[in-house]
């Protein structure tokens, strides 16, 4: 089984799946991509239609055997299955599903809402310093309209006041529950899983946005430096090619995803 993944900066999704081909012990080629340059799209990248329209957005692809797999919950999923007894996800049916219906919270409730923010913060200025042919040429392969509007949207830094407010309330929403949660537990899930990674690539940003969000949480506070300290998220960390990693954003999940 031959296995190349095509990742960006150790933040959001490519955090999540380079933490779980790590925890996997599996071996792959690592190829470092800037997606805040769309560089996923610059035809270096294999292509199939599962990731020009992933609705994660700008993330990571896993190729295997020539095949190319998108998304980083279901690619940490493949990862988990591929190397039997890495135990990413929970045996017990009840558990598996309780871990799966906590990604799919965080995929879809909380990763918009932190894209939001974090390329409104820290991919607008890079885009907007671009002039208009050379940012044409960066999106003219991206095969979804859809994605492309949202670099569009991204590279203007249009976002209202309302749509903001209510990104906000989501890092807030999380933070809260990540603290309820973990009472009486060290991770998430009981034992360490995909959720803590996900949660983690996701939620440990916005420490930088939205500080207020993390005050007198004692539980999350001990959980992300849980998360940090562990050894396949510090050679995770040790793969930034900037000095500020957390900060390489690009555009993230649907935006018809809000709600």
């Amino acid at each position: 089984m031959a296995m190349t993944l095509y990742h960006g900066e150790p933040t959001g999704p490519s955090l999540t799946v380079l933490a779980a081909l790590f925890e996997s012990g599996l071996d792959a080629e690592l190829r470092p991509i800037d997606l805040g340059m769309a560089e996923r799209h610059g035809g270096t990248v294999p292509r199939a239609f599962e990731v020009d329209y992933s609705v994660e957005g700008e993330g990571p692809v896993l190729v295997v055997d020539g095949q190319a797999l998108c998304d980083s919950v279901f690619i940490a999923c493949y990862l988990d299955d591929a190397a039997p007894g890495c135990g990413l996800r929970p045996t017990d049916p009840y558990a598996r599903w309780e871990m799966m219906a906590w990604c799919r919270w965080m995929i879809e409730r909380v990763a918009p809402g932190a894209a939001a923010l974090a390329n409104l913060a820290w991919t607008t200025p890079r885009l907007a310093a671009l002039d208009d042919g050379r940012f044409d040429a960066l999106i003219a392969p991206i095969a979804s309209q859809d994605l492309a509007e949202r670099w569009r949207e991204t590279r203007s830094g249009q976002l209202s006041a309302e749509h903001r407010a209510a990104s906000e309330a989501r890092v807030r929403e999380a933070t809260q529950k990540i603290e309820a949660r973990l009472e009486a537990r060290d991770w998430l899930m009981g034992s360490f899983s995909i959720a803590d990674l996900e949660s983690y690539a996701w939620v440990a940003p916005m420490r930088d946005l939205v500080p207020d969000a993390f005050t007198d949480k004692p539980r999350l506070a001990a959980w992300l430096a849980r998360v940090e300290a562990r050894p396949s998220v510090q050679q995770v960390l040790a793969q930034a090619g900037s000095p500020q990693p957390a900060h390489a954003f690009a555009p993230g999940p649907e935006i018809n995803r809000w709600g």
